[in-house]
């Protein structure tokens, strides 16, 4: 006789699918983000490790303040809607600052990675990325997805807001003209289980 354990699962939960929302911002709420990033300094980005040749660009933390959090409620509200249709995992909150991200033309990129990994970002359970620039002022950095077999490549649209597992695999290929900008944000939740 073949024995089987068997526990219960939803079929219906593809954890490699992403959610993409058109137009998450109006020309006027990204000319007023653009406004706000100039409040903050910029950084050289770095990631968790420091293997400084993954990433290169520029970043500004954005924080949750009385100028900010009107996009912090609206970015959490399209992560809370893709995460109830698409994922179902246990969110709790967002832990980290917004991050404003500039790749610049001669090589500004983020080589392949995962938003999650240990200590300070093993809360990280979505990501999100907001595509701020115009597609037409940059060549190159593109946003790729690997879902398991084949990478997607995400459409390049001024206002877009692209959402998706933290552990799935993703790139921003290199600038070969112009700058390319973003918001990226996190959301924590519980340990998988």
């Amino acid at each position: 006789m073949d024995y089987k354990l068997v526990f219960p699962r939803d079929q219906s939960i593809d954890q490699t699918n992403y959610h993409i929302v058109n137009d998450a911002f109006t020309t006027e709420e990204l000319e007023w983000i653009d406004n706000l990033q100039g409040w903050y300094p910029f950084q050289e980005a770095t990631i968790v490790g420091g293997a400084d040749k993954i990433r290169k660009s520029e970043i500004k933390w954005i924080h949750s303040d009385d100028k900010s959090f009107w996009v912090y409620e609206k970015l959490g509200q399209y992560i809370q809607q893709a995460n109830n249709e698409l994922w179902k995992f246990n969110l709790h909150s967002i832990i980290d600052s917004i991050q404003y991200t500039v790749y610049y033309e001669g090589g500004g990129h983020y080589d392949w990675h995962v938003d999650i990994g240990p200590g300070s970002i093993n809360h990280r359970k979505v990501s999100l990325t907001i595509q701020l620039s115009d597609p037409d002022e940059y060549e190159g950095g593109d946003l790729e997805i690997w879902t398991g077999g084949d990478f997607k490549t995400i459409e390049r649209k001024q206002g877009c807001a692209i959402i998706f597992p933290s552990f799935l695999m993703h790139r921003v290929t290199p600038i070969t003209k112009g700058t390319r900008r973003s918001l990226v944000l996190w959301v924590g939740g519980d340990s998988y289980k």
